[in-house]
């Protein structure tokens, strides 16, 4: 693309649409006319971006009949399996954020820091990841390039953010001591809740599941050995994780810590003397990956631990999104 893209936001008026829009006026996204799309109960409304005000438009069939270049979408995974195909079919490629499309074979999965490379294949539709997989692979590539990886064991702890205004809701509510429960099975404040997404019939929830799968696909790589739980826990911004790894071969620490710190999207956070590691407060906001607490697992060959943080809203959907806009712009 040599000319600015037209660019369309769909979903634009919901918690990571309007990300979207934050992080493109931070990167200073070049683009020549903008589309703001979303459902008919927020048609018409105005959204004000970069000092200028845009009707936000009902999403409909002919939405894409304009000339419209890249869509980011954030609409939830029904609206994307209807729409992303329709825009497409236009010429329009889609960076979908939903679930919808993430572990089709014919739709690249893509983490810029891990692999800019599949965006090449893309048939319209680009799938942006799941947001507790993203900040794991940005850690992890730079481990797997060099060392190779067995088996990987997430433990993930997991902001109410991810559920949208419904979490977030349930947990402010329960912090004055009203325990509602709209977005979780059980009131979320004083509470870790070891249940995100439905339960399957392994035993393992969709989100655990997602982990595996979406680690294997975005990595290349259907041989590696991964378990999961993911909880969520009382905390407003930023899913922390606890990443257990077992690499192929024998690893210096001080090794791992310079190529975390030079590996792309990354800062390093380590110096236990004065208790400096990751900290969902502190990513609140921030588009990198937060990594430290690394250590030997002394219980295996060649065994590692991470503690890696990142913005679920921002790293973990928006700025992932945005950033495959961009490389897509520069090829």
């Amino acid at each position: 693309m040599n000319k600015k893209p037209n660019l369309a936001i769909v979903g634009a008026t919901g918690v990571v649409g309007s990300t979207f829009l934050k992080v493109l006026e931070e990167r200073n996204f070049p683009f020549e006319n903008l589309y703001i799309m979303a459902s008919a109960k927020s048609a018409g409304t105005t959204i004000t971006f970069k000092g200028k005000d845009y009707i936000v438009e009902e999403l409909t069939e002919k939405s894409f009949d304009k000339p419209i270049d890249i869509a980011l979408f954030s609409a939830g995974a029904s609206i994307s399996l209807k729409f992303a195909p329709i825009a497409a079919s236009k010429g329009v490629v889609v960076v979908d954020n939903s679930s919808a499309w993430r572990m089709d074979k014919e739709v690249p999965l893509v983490v810029p820091e891990v692999n800019p490379e599949d965006i090449k294949w893309n048939k319209g539709i680009i799938a942006n990841p799941n947001c507790s997989t993203i900040q794991a692979v940005v850690a992890l590539k730079p481990l797997y390039d060099k060392y190779g990886i067995k088996r990987i064991v997430y433990s993930t702890y997991q902001a109410v953010s991810g559920s949208g205004v419904k979490g977030i809701n349930d947990l402010k509510e329960g912090l004055k001591g009203n325990d509602i429960k709209e977005a979780y099975p059980h009131a979320i404040a004083g509470n870790c809740l070891p249940q995100i997404d439905v339960f399957l019939e392994n035993g393992y929830t969709k989100e655990e599941m997602k982990m595996v799968n979406e680690t294997r696909k975005i990595l290349g790589d259907d041989t590696l050995k991964i378990t999961a739980t993911t909880v969520r826990v009382p905390v407003f911004d930023s899913h922390s994780e606890s990443v257990n790894v077992e690499l192929k071969k024998p690893f210096e620490i001080e090794d791992v810590k310079k190529l975390l710190l030079e590996a792309p999207g990354i800062v390093l956070q380590d110096d236990l003397e004065n208790s400096v590691y990751p900290l969902a407060r502190d990513a609140a906001g921030k588009d990198e990956v937060f990594v430290g607490r690394v250590r030997r697992d002394f219980s295996v060959e060649n065994g590692i631990n991470l503690w890696v943080v990142a913005d679920n809203i921002r790293k973990g959907a928006a700025t992932n999104t945005v950033q495959i806009a961009e490389v897509l712009i520069k090829q």
